[in-house]
């Protein structure tokens, strides 16, 4: 029996020990930043903006501070909730909805986190779930009805605020983080669980150790998404890598740089800097080394377009000058060669004219990146005797696939679903089927047809390829494509700053995933060193070679 009383008293004891288990700074502002985006999209009245919702979170943030365990936590979020009004029974909510849900984004596992909440404040949370807001929300709606992707609105900029607030430096993670955790289709695909990204930029965020060490918390933040469409750029992180260039392009293979081309040809001859030249170390460190200490800066679906992103990242510095380690001809060499502002190189942009053509062989070519809707017939006209048609998408179209696509298929056909946002259920997306690709009829042009893709291939260009990828011929050549489609929602960060996402999910019909990965590539093929020191397009050669088989 006394055996029986003393397990039974360490059972309570133990508990009671376990509920008034001291929270760290991490973990309380980890709770403030999820109770207060929750309210913020869920609430009746919060949702519906009646309340300055900024000036809630400043409030409260000190409260926060103060609380040493669970339950004071709990009791000081349950008397926060129910300053704003019951929270009256959702007729609406209970009606079961024929919607098509996709729901790996979905995740309100966090309510019944009993290491953060009491039940009491779970239960309460719950409720607001299942009756939560409906209609049109003060701080987010619909960008288009048609398409679906978020718009932003409401949400007070602070332009001209202090770095050194901390209350402003919590809220540009706090909004930030709930709008992803909410709104972005492709959260379930970050490297690092969402949740997780949370925990570790807290610290960050709470205690910068200058103004860049902040804008740098932003930018990894954002590069923490995994999604080509989300770039920012401050005048502090510009500062940071430095606004001194090389004036050479490269590109990076097997962990070196290879220089492709020049911003100022005139310049880059007076350092003796050549097309095909193989960087090796940059001041004595490698350049994997250093492409890797700055990855996490780096934004980019995958890393195929991480590493084309790297461009700011690698020769980049404040001194007007850099020592390096090359080869050339087999031969290991270093110098001090000259870096320059962007503006000295006077570079123009190049606008290429060659929309289409005939090569050796009878085969067609189209630049993608050039031609327009209305000169499509006139194009297919004179390429229609062609064996072949290449159509290369490393480029950005220009709204073509569907008049190029009639000319390629004899069946209509699906080439994507798309998912969107629930926004009176945030976190949940809703599948849609997309449009049809292509015409019903006969085959219009007969040949063989070949995609030209590669990191370069982004967003409508990706779109682009998968449309054209339905064609009854055709064969798609190339290497891993940037993996960012969708329509993109921009917003700006607590500042003004400007970034954006991937604001729909993009999917085969089979709803395979295009983020991330990339369209589907059937010959895959990278650009070697050897090649790049020829002058070499391989995989135009590569595409040449598949048709001539």
């Amino acid at each position: 029996m006394r055996k029986t009383i003393f397990i039974i008293l360490l059972l309570i004891c133990g508990n009671n020990l376990f509920s008034q288990k001291k929270l760290s700074e991490t973990e309380k502002l980890e709770s403030v930043a999820k109770v207060w985006g929750f309210l913020k999209y869920y609430h009746p009245e919060i949702a519906n903006g009646k309340y300055n919702w900024d000036e809630e979170l400043f409030t409260i943030l000190p409260k926060v501070h103060s609380c040493d365990n669970i339950e004071q936590l709990s009791e000081l979020y349950i008397k926060w909730i129910d300053k704003f009004g019951k929270v009256r029974k959702c007729k609406k909510c209970q009606k079961t909805k024929e919607y098509d849900y996709f729901n790996k984004n979905f995740n309100l596992k966090w309510i019944n986190n009993e290491d953060l909440f009491t039940k009491e404040l779970s239960d309460k949370l719950r409720h607001i779930e299942i009756n939560r807001h409906q209609g049109n929300k003060h701080y987010v709606t619909v960008a288009s009805k048609r398409i679906g992707n978020i718009e932003v609105t409401n949400e007070i900029e602070y332009k001209d605020f202090d770095w050194q607030n901390e209350n402003l430096r919590l809220l540009t993670l706090f909004r930030y983080w709930n709008i992803i955790e909410y709104f972005f289709p492709y959260k379930y695909q970050t490297d690092t669980n969402w949740d997780k990204v949370l925990q570790e930029m807290i610290p960050k965020f709470s205690n910068p150790k200058n103004e860049i060490d902040f804008h740098l918390a932003m930018l990894e933040l954002i590069v923490k998404v995994d999604d080509s469409h989300a770039s920012f750029v401050t005048d502090k992180t510009n500062t940071f890598f430095g606004y001194h260039w090389i004036p050479a392009k490269f590109k990076l293979i097997d962990g070196k740089a290879i220089i492709t081309g020049f911003y100022n040809d005139s310049l880059a001859k007076y350092d003796d800097l050549r097309v095909g030249d193989i960087i090796t170390t940059i001041n004595n460190q490698k350049v994997e080394t250093i492409f890797n200490q700055n990855k996490k800066y780096i934004y980019g679906s995958n890393m195929s377009r991480k590493k084309g992103n790297s461009y700011y990242s690698i020769f980049n510095g404040s001194s007007d000058s850099v020592r390096i380690e090359f080869i050339r001809n087999n031969q290991t060499k270093t110098k001090t060669i000259k870096r320059y502002k962007f503006k000295e190189f006077n570079y123009k942009w190049k606008k290429e004219n060659d929309k289409f053509k005939i090569l050796d062989g009878n085969i067609g070519y189209v630049n993608m990146g050039t031609i327009k809707i209305k000169e499509v017939p006139n194009i297919m006209d004179s390429l229609m005797a062609t064996k072949a048609i290449i159509f290369d998408v490393r480029n950005y179209p220009k709204g073509t696939l569907y008049s190029i696509s009639n000319y390629l298929t004899s069946t209509q056909r699906d080439f994507y679903k798309v998912t969107y946002p629930d926004l009176d259920y945030p976190g949940k997306f809703i599948w849609r089927d997309g449009r049809r690709c292509g015409k019903n009829g006969e085959l219009k042009y007969k040949g063989k047809v070949i995609l030209l893709v590669n990191e370069k291939s982004q967003s409508h260009a990706e779109f682009t390829a998968m449309c054209l990828q339905t064609g009854d011929n055709v064969t798609t050549i190339g290497s891993q494509t940037s993996g960012a489609d969708g329509n993109v929602s921009k917003f700006n960060m607590v500042g003004g700053y400007k970034t954006k996402i991937s604001g729909i999910g993009i999917f085969y019909p089979d709803k395979t995933e295009a983020q991330r990965k990339g369209v589907k590539v059937d010959v895959e093929i990278e650009p070697t060193i050897q090649g790049i020191i020829q002058g070499k397009d391989e995989v135009l050669e590569k595409a040449i070679e598949f048709i001539d088989d």
